[in-house]
């Protein structure tokens, strides 16, 4: 299992065992370089064992807080300190991104801990053959504990969202542990047991009477000191600098509370009308940044895929991207960079936030009778054929309106008389993302859509998809990377808000207002753009025979109906509107991963 981990820490790794329990750790050393950081790492008083993966950044403020002899200057003895003394209640006083797993020799537990916003991964395992746990799926694989056995309804799961909804994943006996969550495993009689330290849906529902002015300003300082707690290193660092919104905060941020120069990267992959490099190149010019930028061809993308894929540890239905960006800012000698993952879900930056707002005014609609809902339905479908008419037939169809199917639709890739045509299932499972917002029993009251939207895609989207992705494909080059926009300070005071304060009538409108010096109009009003790899000229030209090849195999498998499979890349091919690049990536992704799993 620690060999399957070496990309994830090159630095240093070790073992721990006893007669029934064995820790491992692979480590990427970014505090406390020295050796004194070596894992597995047991507590003074003897009684536990940690390993621990990510950064608790409010170490320095934490480590007086304990009588403990101290042996080294990193955050991973300070977690270990505060667990002699509090026990699993201490994770409630950590502000970072973690995975923490103590064995405790007198209680014979072993405690899991997941962060709160789900950065750094946990999956685990617990069947007849042990309990075991790793960072990675195939780490797990690697134990010859684990099943390779696919689930079934995570398959559908990820043809509709090109991902899987935590806690299950795509295998049968592999789980993810949900974020802000310790879970225990009792040795003695082989049980386990869950408590949630933080929820996002409660935080939701506190209200701030903060005036806008007010806001302003706390927005300011949250934002602020997240982005100072993340720049402690003892390695090279950076920033990853698009020229948006999010990452010139981040950037400008850092320029005003950091001493030091600071190095920026901007990946362009040729230079065009569309390209984002004179946006970054303008912040980096206004902040006098170390600015890298890498051009790429779109053949050098190519050229790189099957690496990227290969790095996927879980299927995804994005990641490479990520992949090259962090694969060049590593070969530049950075290990660690803050990236702007999260300032979307935060404030509101997806057409998705106004969009749920205009539904709810229209919940009127799902009055009407069903027949005439439906035949409007149909009637736009026929007029509009295309991805957009299809997901407005679906919701047309609800029997009632429900706020948790909405947003999933929003974030459906094939739709559900797709799949039916190319499974071989007499129905399709539950939709699990809508099955675990409905379990949060979040209130519904006027004010407060916006928050709403911004916990289901935290705990969805963000946390299955783009996390996911950023520690798996920056990991796999062992480049740390450090997201201040899910900093649980701020986002908690930015969840409480209510719309009146935060809707985006501008984009990000509450962002750019607390930070008009860090965000000018030049990046604010610029064009909506953004890189869009040329996905479908590429499937259906240089990729063509590597797509065609994993479908054609994918489409034999037993779970899928081979002609369904068949007739939808056929109608890909064709230009069908309703199947776009999208809709038949995940089929290549899904297919290239079973195949690394040697079934």
């Amino acid at each position: 299992m620690n060999r399957r981990l070496s990309h994830r820490g090159p630095d240093d790794e070790g073992v721990w065992q006893d007669d029934e329990v064995a820790l491992g750790h692979r480590r990427l050393s970014i505090i406390d370089l020295s050796d004194a950081g070596h894992q597995p790492m047991e507590s003074a008083c003897g009684r536990y064992v940690m390993v621990f993966n990510g950064e608790v950044y409010n170490f320095r403020e934490l480590r007086s807080r304990f009588d403990y002899p101290y042996q080294s200057h990193t955050d991973s003895e300070v977690v270990l300190a505060a667990w002699s003394k509090m026990g699993r209640k201490c994770v409630e006083l950590f502000n970072g991104m973690f995975a923490i797993a103590v064995w405790d020799k007198k209680e014979q537990t072993l405690s899991l801990v997941r962060d709160r916003m789900g950065i750094k991964p946990v999956y685990w395992s617990h069947n007849e053959r042990g309990f075991c746990f790793s960072s990675e799926v195939r780490a797990l694989l690697a134990s010859g504990l684990v099943s390779k056995k696919l689930k079934r309804d995570s398959v559908v799961d990820f043809l509709r969202y090109q991902t899987v909804q935590t806690p299950d994943t795509i295998l049968d006996e592999v789980k993810m542990l949900n974020p802000g969550t310790v879970l225990c495993y009792h040795l003695r009689d082989n049980q386990i047991t869950e408590d949630t330290y933080w929820n996002p849906f409660e935080k939701a529902q506190k209200k701030s009477s903060d005036s806008y002015e007010e806001v302003k300003k706390q927005v300011r300082r949250l934002f602020m000191e997240s982005v100072e707690r993340r720049l402690v290193a003892d390695v090279p660092f950076g920033a990853f600098l698009s020229g948006g919104i999010d990452s010139s905060a981040v950037v400008g941020a850092m320029t005003k509370v950091s001493n030091n120069r600071i190095d920026t990267f901007n990946i362009t992959f040729w230079e065009d009308e569309f390209s984002e490099a004179p946006y970054a190149r303008y912040i980096a010019k206004m902040h006098n940044t170390n600015h890298h930028e890498i051009h790429l061809k779109p053949d050098d993308f190519l050229h790189f895929l099957p690496d990227a894929l290969s790095a996927m540890d879980h299927p995804s239905g994005d990641g490479p991207n990520t992949w090259v960006v962090s694969k060049m800012t590593k070969e530049a000698g950075i290990t660690m960079a803050l990236s702007g993952l999260g300032g979307d879900e935060v404030f509101g930056g997806y057409a998705i936030f106004n969009r749920m707002m205009a539904l709810e005014k229209k919940k009127w609609l799902w009055k009407l009778p069903y027949s005439l809902r439906r035949l409007a339905a149909q009637s736009f479908a026929a007029l509009k054929p295309g991805i957009a008419s299809l997901k407005v037939k679906q919701l047309l169809e609800m029997n009632n309106y429900s706020f948790e199917e909405a947003f999933a639709t929003s974030r459906q890739a094939l739709m559900d008389p797709q799949l039916m045509g190319m499974l071989n299932l007499e129905k399709l499972p539950l939709h699990n993302p809508v099955e675990w917002l409905k379990q949060q029993n979040m209130s519904v009251e006027a004010d407060n859509v916006l928050s709403r939207v911004s916990v289901a895609e935290m705990t969805t989207y963000m946390q299955n998809v783009l996390l996911r992705d950023s520690d798996q494909m920056s990991m796999a080059h062992a480049l740390e990377v450090r997201v201040p926009f899910l900093d649980h300070e701020l986002a908690e005071y930015v969840l409480s808000l209510p719309d009146e304060i935060k809707r985006p009538v501008s984009p990000k409108k509450l962002l750019v207002d607390s930070m008009p010096d860090l965000l000018p109009d030049y990046i604010v009003n610029r064009p909506k753009m953004g890189f869009v790899f040329p996905w479908r000229d590429w499937l259906k030209g240089e990729m063509h025979s590597y797509a065609d090849d994993r479908i054609c195999s994918l489409a034999q498998r037993e779970l899928f109906n081979e002609k369904g499979v068949l007739d939808i890349w056929s109608r890909f091919l064709k230009g069908d509107a309703s199947v776009t690049f999208s809709r038949v990536w995940p089929l290549v992704v899904l297919e290239e991963w079973i195949r690394g799993l040697g079934e």
